[in-house]
């Protein structure tokens, strides 16, 4: 007797972590059904796509039917970059909050959300908050789910990369934090294998723990180039985000958490194959 493969609906396939879950879901023989505001940015996963829904998760209307047969929703819906008046509570909480409803409607067995690590502790921080916030309205859905916490991406380190590629890389604090950052391929294997895990909460990191220094001198190390690191005080990150608060909360909200993450620990379960590293010569390659 044979278990059917579940039928899965990707939302946020366009995003660095989606387009990586489509292909996992796809590798495993899933039938993945992506949700799209922009269907022509899923070219790149058309072979591994069995069908595109065109909608936007903050507006309601256009995900009827969305979830119609599915047995798994999986999201990382959300924004760092401010997308018009369009806020965290607006994508990553009301927008995911949309979806819910209509994975509820048509029955589904199970959601999956990825927040962040420690999320519950950083409740402080906009980004975060938006986050929790639908972690507890899922947890009180009625619904299997399943949350898992990554301690950060690779592709948010690119911005490390490009400082030591323009000669000088700025850190928050004295840089001796620990992160141990993944690969969106290795996250997305724990995405999959999140589908029939019974546990609500998964924290997972990559395979190796470094910090910030150690960050900063890899991305030179890799470009032939002299380390250059200059730390910022927090007192100064302080004073700069309470004066870009009154301009763009947004823009204040976003450095506060990027001087939040980058002045402790953000450590989670070592997981995966794939090196900061190898990421950092993959990008000098591409050059």
């Amino acid at each position: 007797m044979t278990t059917q493969l579940p039928r899965v609906l990707v939302a946020g396939a366009t995003g660095y972590l989606g387009g990586f879950v489509v292909r996992e879901l796809a590798k495993r023989g899933c039938f993945v059904r992506a949700l799209a505001r922009s269907p022509d940015k899923l070219e790149p996963f058309t072979d591994e796509i069995n069908e595109v829904v065109t909608g936007e998760v903050t507006q309601p209307t256009t995900l009827t039917g969305c979830c119609h047969g599915i047995d798994v929703v999986f999201s990382s819906v959300g924004i760092t970059r401010q997308q018009g008046k369009l806020t965290w509570k607006d994508v990553d909480y009301q927008g995911n909050l949309n979806l819910l409803a209509e994975a509820k409607r048509a029955n589904v067995r199970k959601f999956v959300y990825v927040s962040a690590i420690d999320g519950p502790k950083l409740t402080h921080l906009d980004i975060v908050k938006a986050h929790e916030d639908f972690v507890a309205a899922l947890a009180a859905s009625g619904l299997e789910y399943t949350v898992l916490r990554p301690t950060g991406y690779f592709s948010d380190l690119t911005e490390v990369y490009q400082m030591a590629r323009k000669g000088r890389v700025y850190l928050f604090g004295d840089g001796k934090s620990r992160i141990n950052p993944i690969h969106g391929a290795d996250l997305a294997v724990a995405c999959a294998d999140a589908i029939d895990d019974e546990r609500r909460a998964i924290d997972v990191g990559g395979p190796e723990a470094l910090t910030w220094r150690e960050i900063a001198a890899l991305a030179f190390e890799v470009q032939g180039k002299p380390v250059k690191i200059s730390t910022v005080p927090l007192w100064v990150m302080t004073v700069v985000i309470f004066v870009t608060r009154i301009f763009n909360r947004h823009t204040a909200e976003l450095l506060s958490f990027f001087t939040t993450m980058g002045t402790r620990d953000v450590l989670g379960p070592s997981t995966g194959t794939h090196t900061l590293a190898a990421h950092y010569r993959k990008l000098e390659a591409a050059r």
